[in-house]
């Protein structure tokens, strides 16, 4: 009895983060304002060609959003891929940073306004520098490496799972208006692997 719970308080902290994160999301959707989805998701289905750009982590959520919008058959590329072709007026830019502030993020989403694109914005700060540039905010919440919060997740945890869960239910959404189902995302799905 005494190896048992002592191997079950060796992963007391992984049981706290699950619960709290998996708690996080359980709250998400009534955290969202639905009129900044709305408006999120019409102005994906007026661009042509999306790209998208986050750092670090907020990275790996962008990168993952632009590989389901692919799926769809929508054009996204991430920002600094080899095969990312140039930006124009015509296009919009989906930027991730909790914080608001992060330094490539800020540059990326300034430099689209000033070649006449648009700007989507993903923080969990909408009075943040980023949020400012933006022509669409979707606020996120979740703790940033500001550490507004004490967590017992790592760092970014929640706002990174909130931010990934958020835009993979806009693809949800946007199959939705599309017509599109996962028979699209199989054929389309990486075969060599």
């Amino acid at each position: 009895m005494a190896e048992v719970t002592r191997r079950v308080t060796e992963v007391r902290a992984f049981h706290n983060s699950l619960a709290e994160i998996s708690q996080h999301v359980s709250n998400l959707e009534s955290r969202l304002s639905k009129e900044q989805l709305r408006k999120f998701v019409e102005t994906l289905l007026k661009h042509t060609r999306i790209f998208a750009y986050g750092a670090g982590r907020s990275g790996l959520v962008a990168k993952a959003f632009v590989q389901r919008l692919n799926h769809i058959e929508i054009q996204a590329f991430f920002i600094g891929d080899t095969f990312t072709p140039s930006f124009g007026k015509e296009d919009i830019l989906v930027v991730i940073s909790g914080s608001g502030d992060t330094e490539s993020t800020f540059c990326f989403a300034s430099k689209a306004k000033t070649m006449g694109g648009k700007v989507a914005v993903l923080t969990a700060h909408g009075e943040s520098r980023i949020a400012a540039v933006g022509d669409y905010l979707v606020l996120v919440p979740g703790k940033t490496r500001l550490v507004e919060t004490r967590s017992v997740a790592p760092f970014t945890s929640l706002f990174d799972v909130a931010a990934l869960a958020t835009l993979d239910s806009v693809v949800a959404e946007l199959m939705r208006r599309k017509g599109v189902s996962e028979e699209l995302i199989l054929r389309l799905h990486a075969s060599l692997e």
